[in-house]
């Protein structure tokens, strides 16, 4: 099983930009989705997470600003990223998690905000 990240890039503060992980391979029933983040030096952290009913979560420094989204049929997790501050730049990591618990993960996707 891979997860592929994508949408990361380049840009100026106050800009958007939408992130989307799909799996390949034989996935396990997926329970919840997540994207984390971890910025040069810091820890990874939550960002967001969704249910497979669509419960979400977010971190207190995104609620607002970013929308967590999910297609179970496409077994993809998306993050629309809005009103982007400098202190959001960071390797974003999608993680899958599936009914027995077993997690997947992502290689990442570098997302720069320049101020």
């Amino acid at each position: 099983v891979q997860l592929q990240a994508s949408g990361g890039g380049l840009v100026q503060a106050g800009g958007s930009l939408r992130l989307s992980c799909a799996a390949s391979g034989s996935i396990f029933r997926i329970d919840s989705m997540g994207w984390y983040r971890q910025a040069p030096g810091e820890q990874r952290e939550l960002v967001a997470t969704i249910t497979r009913v669509g419960t979400t979560n977010y971190a207190g420094s995104v609620k607002g600003r970013f929308t967590i989204s999910r297609d179970n049929a496409k077994n993809t997790v998306y993050l629309q990223m809005n009103n982007l501050k400098p202190e959001d730049t960071a390797v974003y990591y999608c993680q899958f998690r599936d009914v027995t618990g077993m997690d997947y993960w992502g290689k990442g996707t570098l997302v720069t905000v320049s101020s």
